[in-house]
């Protein structure tokens, strides 16, 4: 059992999911590196966690799977304890436009994205609840806040994920446990490395900023919400997007 607290990051071997999993080792979580098919980035997450003293642990977990989900909470509580903080990272993308869209591209993305993070909630709600202690944070998206042509499935799982999160808010407060959700625009990682200058320059145009996010502006969001400094504060949607939707 770890004497630290505890947060659980989902899709924590790069990106957004890789630089909250940082932030929060460096504030003084004992942190677990959810991944599922990159184990060998989520090993070199652990390192550098490791690297200026924090601890961490390597935890693979299709987080679309309810059972395996399950299971993941079980051994965590029995081998680290009860996770404190628990955020809904992981997600994925397969756009395309409505039109050409088939059911597994929508599916996919929605019980990755969406689902994903219904199974974490659902069973780590429990735990906290036990311990009337939690800090839940969702990562959705600037996309589920506004829509974005070609990611009907994708703002569908986002704007979920906003629904999901007050719904969830309103059912735990009394229990201890805070519910928020950040919103992102466009952030330098691997999602928005694939996209070409011409679109890369046609987003920054829509930003009141200028440029894109970086990874550690999104952590450091996150970690506001993760301390004792926000339990006040549930229910809301903090969009870290540049002013791009407002």
């Amino acid at each position: 059992m770890s004497d630290k607290r505890i947060a659980l990051v989902t899709g924590a071997s790069r990106g957004i999911g890789r630089a909250i999993a940082l932030r929060l080792a460096k504030d003084g979580f004992f942190v677990v590196i959810n991944y599922n098919g990159s184990e060998e980035a989520a090993k070199e997450v652990k390192a550098e966690i490791e690297s200026f003293g924090g601890e961490a642990l390597c935890y693979k977990c299709n987080v679309a799977d309810f059972d395996e989900c399950g299971r993941m909470f079980e051994e965590l509580q029995a081998s680290v304890g009860t996770p404190d903080v628990l955020i809904n990272n992981a997600g994925i993308t397969k756009d395309g436009l409505l039109i050409g869209m088939d059911r597994e591209a929508f599916s996919r993305v929605i019980d990755v994205n969406l689902g994903g993070a219904f199974n974490c909630m659902r069973h780590g709600a429990k735990l906290m609840i036990k311990k009337r202690y939690g800090r839940i944070i969702n990562i959705s998206s600037v996309s589920g806040i506004m829509g974005n042509a070609g990611q009907a499935n994708y703002s569908a799982s986002k704007a979920g994920i906003i629904g999901l999160t007050k719904s969830a808010a309103r059912e735990l407060a009394g229990r201890g446990i805070t519910v928020n959700a950040v919103a992102p625009g466009f952030v330098d990682s691997d999602m928005t490395a694939v996209l070409s200058d011409k679109v890369k320059e046609a987003a920054v145009q829509q930003i009141p900023k200028k440029r894109f996010g970086k990874p550690e502006e999104i952590a450091s969001a996150v970690a506001f919400l993760a301390g004792e400094e926000a339990g006040y504060i549930t229910g809301q949607v903090l969009a870290v997007d540049g002013g791009m939707s407002m």
